[in-house]
């Protein structure tokens, strides 16, 4: 793999100087070119994929490492902490290399919010004692909040105060029980100070919101509990909603108001999530309707990918711009990001009903698909009525019955007998080659929808959907638009952010007239 490297100022033809690191089994080999870019970009989904140990001094950094490598000659590069240590490097001490993401540390890090979040779901904080809540974790009260600050965007006292509120509100709505026996079952000291807890945060006593239950409008906003995710700006929201909205599967998502809601499931249990967008502070805001908080920091993490919360596109825009078509669509869409997912299997569905970068089915399949074989569930949220269909129901229900075609049928039963069976599954963790390659073999997939999935499910920013039908005219100079092969090869000179230009060149076409039009007619 190679790429252009002008914007580091390495010429390309030094490339060959550097030095190829194979892990150990030689089943991966480091493009040294590509790794070089991702330092550049400082791009934080690069961070723990690879490390470059500095000759000259004999430190290994990550990727994001603020410290200036010098020459990439001078740089060799290592798949893993451990491998450059192996080769006599010692970690740097201001990146940190061996609390990477994926290391003990980081997972050692997201072991102790983890716990934390249970403690406060069993009802630990209570009473507010932060400083017992911390020593059932092992840590300071002052290292917990700045953890909580740091993968959560929010103090344990407010997740606390949030999942009471939210209990209060269930049992009022819920049950017959008493306010007075309310009060102690979700956590408040007296009657007193739930009545002003309810009153102040639903501006109606336990009492009127009892009387007023059962009507739904939109979200009930003064449910769940509500985070903030802060984004590299800009942030091009309305492409992102409007990607979304087209995209939706009835039911299970929704998209009105400029909000993003969809059904979720963790570990069985049911809820929903609402997104919405603060420009003025930089950040998305999340509420998270769920019976308790245990799960929450894997559903901030899902949404950070859903929403492509970690990229700098500025820098991604730098090494794009110096093509002179991208130019113009960066200028007009600077924060544009690629759109993730929340759920793996839910996308390779979808992209095999015909869904794809520049192509959307009508909704119709999907809508049938869900109802007759999802799972009905009850959610205070206007259009929101089904989990997507399990993967071991769709591997042995009809789906002909609901009028998809067979080819496609026979290719979502096969995929989702593969996930059923456990022979493939999404979990990024495990290899994100492995998973295409087994998504190609197990569900007869091409290499073209591959890409699609690993660019949106695994957020992979080189992936590119070449055999795209509306990409394939975008970079098309006549009437005869390029085949895929031709794509992967115009698209080089976008290498490691291949995806992020798919996403330019799909965005213009669909803007002119609602109609696919050639790039070269919309730069004009």
């Amino acid at each position: 793999m190679t790429i252009a490297m002008s914007s580091t100022g390495l010429a390309p033809d030094r490339t060959e100087k550097f030095r190829l690191q194979r892990p150990a089994g030689g089943k991966q080999e480091l493009d040294p070119a590509f790794c070089w870019q991702g330092v550049s970009s400082h791009d934080r989904r690069f961070d723990g994929q690879f490390f470059a140990g500095i000759e000259s001094t004999g430190v290994y950094c990550r990727s994001i490492c603020p410290v200036s490598f010098g020459r990439p000659a001078n740089v060799r590069w290592f798949p893993s902490a451990m491998a450059a240590e192996a080769a006599g490097f010692r970690p740097c001490k201001r990146c940190r290399p061996d609390t990477s993401p994926g290391s003990a540390a980081w997972s050692g890090t997201l072991a102790v919010v983890s716990k934390a979040l249970k403690l406060i779901s069993e009802g630990t904080l209570g009473q507010g004692n932060l400083e017992q809540l911390a020593e059932r974790v092992g840590i300071g009260s002052r290292h917990l909040r700045r953890l909580f600050n740091r993968h959560l965007g929010t103090s344990p006292l407010k997740i606390a105060r949030s999942h009471r509120l939210q209990s209060a509100r269930n049992l009022i709505l819920d049950t017959k029980m008493g306010i007075a026996e309310i009060a102690p079952c979700a956590g408040f000291g007296s009657i007193r100070q739930l009545n002003h807890s309810v009153l102040t945060t639903f501006g109606q006593s336990p009492t009127q919101l009892r009387h007023q239950r059962g009507g739904c409008r939109g979200i009930v906003r003064e449910s769940g509990i509500v985070l903030h995710l802060p984004y590299y700006a800009p942030f091009d929201w309305s492409s992102m909603i409007e990607f979304l909205k087209a995209r939706a599967t009835p039911g299970v998502e929704a998209v009105e108001n400029d909000c993003y809601r969809r059904t979720i499931e963790i570990g069985k249990i049911v809820g929903a999530i609402e997104v919405w967008h603060e420009a003025d502070h930089a950040r998305l805001s999340l509420r998270v309707i769920l019976p308790n908080c245990d799960s929450l920091m894997q559903v901030v993490q899902r949404v950070r990918r859903m929403f492509d919360l970690e990229t700098d596109v500025v820098r991604i825009g730098q090494h794009l711009s110096q093509d002179a078509r991208l130019a113009k669509l960066l200028a007009v869409r600077p924060g544009l990001r690629v759109p993730g997912v929340w759920d793996g299997y839910e996308l390779a569905i979808r992209a095999v009903l015909g869904q794809m970068l520049t192509v959307v089915d009508a909704p119709a399949l999907a809508r049938r698909l869900v109802r007759t074989f999802g799972r009905p569930v009850q959610i205070p949220v206007r259009g929101l009525t089904h989990l997507f269909p399990q993967p071991g129901i769709l591997a042995e229900a009809n789906l002909t019955s609901v009028g998809i075609p067979a080819d496609r049928a026979a290719t979502i039963s096969s995929l989702a007998h593969a996930v059923a069976t456990g022979k493939l599954d999404f979990n990024s963790e495990k290899g994100v080659q492995g998973t295409l390659a087994r998504l190609c073999a197990h569900a007869g997939l091409n290499q073209g929808v591959a890409s699609y999935i690993a660019m949106r499910s695994f957020g992979e920013p080189d992936a590119l959907p070449h055999t795209d039908h509306g990409l394939l005219q975008a970079l098309a100079t006549h009437a005869k638009p390029l085949s895929p092969a031709e794509l992967l090869n115009a698209f080089k000179e976008f290498k490691p952010w291949r995806a992020y230009a798919a996403m330019h060149f799909s965005a213009a076409m669909l803007n002119v007239g609602g109609r696919l039009q050639p790039t070269h007619q919309i730069s004009k």
